[in-house]
């Protein structure tokens, strides 16, 4: 609840049910990466994961082969055939591995095996609201109760690399004394949303007057229901999901010129402000038991 998470995945019911009325063909991929007691990795994830490896190796290698034989072939001053650039043995192949990745069943929600499988908040609410990655589904879970590291057989990258792979950051939080991850966000030029109940929120109020045109989104939260808070992030969700390529680059390029904002040359000012203050207050505290009482 402090980190907004209820919150989001709402919100992202609400966006669900909006893109389905509206009958778009935006797919929104919703990750949800926190820690959690887990019994390790979900093996048909893994399985998954290991398929979809073996399906990009092939296909990088086909792209090869047929580069080389279409180079071939037109310099003899004529066009190939499709049979000449994809082979008989290549198709067996890749019908092969194409198989080996075919489910029956839908996408897992969640990538581990979760301790309290039963109990577990996030989980719960995802089977509430009903987002179980179905076809007619616009917003897809993928609910990762663990840290991402290269180290992760799964994402296999930084949390830096992983982050400006997304084109939102969603962090609406009730309570936060500062909030490092929209932070993060900024530096990294990706936009993002968080609360006027967190510290970097109510900072981006007070220095960015135009915050929402530039990519940095503020909810409301301080003395406002549950439900509008839900209301207002489906709706900056919505407007998001409508921007196109070029528009959402723009805004990225915003997002990244107020970087210099969260710099350690500006932001340790503030340090040394808050140092000063506690200092005063001490000597003051000091002065005040060391001077006599009156008589």
């Amino acid at each position: 609840r402090n980190k907004g998470m209820d919150v989001y995945l709402e919100a992202l019911g609400r966006l669900n049910q909006r893109l389905q009325a509206a009958q778009s063909g935006t797919t929104v991929v919703a990750f949800l990466v926190t820690r959690a007691a887990t019994h390790g990795l979900n093996g048909d994830v893994l399985n998954s994961r290991f398929a979809f490896e073996e399906l990009q190796r092939h296909c990088d290698q086909l792209t090869q082969d047929m580069g080389r034989r279409l180079r071939s072939i037109t310099s003899t001053g004529r066009l190939p055939e499709r049979e000449e650039l994809l082979l008989p043995d290549d198709i067996v192949q890749l019908k092969r591995i194409m198989q080996s990745c075919r489910r029956t069943r839908l996408p897992i929600v969640v990538t581990h095996n979760l301790q309290d499988d039963a109990f577990d908040p996030v989980i719960c609410h995802i089977r509430r609201l009903g987002l179980f990655n179905s076809p007619e589904d616009r917003v897809k879970i993928v609910y990762h109760p663990d840290f991402i590291t290269p180290a992760s057989p799964l994402f296999r990258m930084d949390y830096d690399q992983f982050v400006r792979g997304c084109h939102l950051g969603v962090f609406p939080s009730y309570y936060e004394p500062w909030g490092y991850t929209p932070a993060e966000c900024t530096a990294l030029g990706i936009p993002s949303v968080t609360s006027d109940l967190s510290g970097f929120g109510s900072f981006i109020q007070a220095n960015v007057s135009d915050h929402d045109d530039c990519g940095l989104y503020v909810l409301h939260r301080r003395y406002t229901s549950f439900d509008k808070v839900v209301e207002q992030l489906a709706n900056t969700l919505f407007r998001f999901c409508r921007l196109n390529r070029r528009q959402r680059i723009q805004m990225r390029n915003r997002v990244e010129s107020l970087s210099e904002l969260l710099s350690w040359q500006r932001l340790v000012q503030h340090y040394f402000e808050a140092e000063r203050f506690a200092l005063r207050r001490t000597a003051r505290a000091r002065l005040h038991q060391a001077s006599p009482p009156h008589a």
